[in-house]
């Protein structure tokens, strides 16, 4: 068996968070969901069964839970911090896909959420850019 290519995922992660341009977002919050998408090399765990073989998904979701709580005015800022947070905790990561998704925006249309996507991939550089 040959692994092309593996994820480790955590889908539709809920969370209330105070992102926003104006001061009421900032001040009461709103819900937000988050999608990540982890490039990740599982081989080794999948014959090991042994999570020191992998990276655990509740470690990335440690990071996101912590880069919501800091408040944002974008959401572009948001997912650029958690994809750089994750790809310097964790080295061996090949690729991250992420979504912030902000749950009813005040925007005075009736939607599901609006948000921002982004693919990032691991160059080696991690330079922080965020402040």
């Amino acid at each position: 068996m040959q692994i092309q290519s593996s994820y480790i995922t955590l889908r539709g992660v809920r969370m209330h968070a105070r992102h926003g341009v104006s001061p009421q977002e900032t001040v009461v919050g709103a819900d937000f969901i988050v999608d990540v998408r982890v490039g990740y090399n599982v081989e080794r765990a999948i014959v090991t069964d042994d999570v020191r073989d992998t990276l655990s998904y509740a470690d990335i979701y440690d990071i996101v839970k912590r880069e919501m709580a800091r408040p944002s005015r974008l959401v572009e800022h948001v997912a650029g911090r958690m994809g750089e947070a994750l790809l310097k905790a964790f080295p061996a990561i090949v690729s991250v896909d992420l979504s912030v998704t902000k749950v009813n925006p005040p925007m005075g249309a009736c939607c599901d959420g609006a948000g921002v996507e982004i693919h990032l991939i691991n160059d080696g550089c991690s330079q922080s850019s965020y402040k």
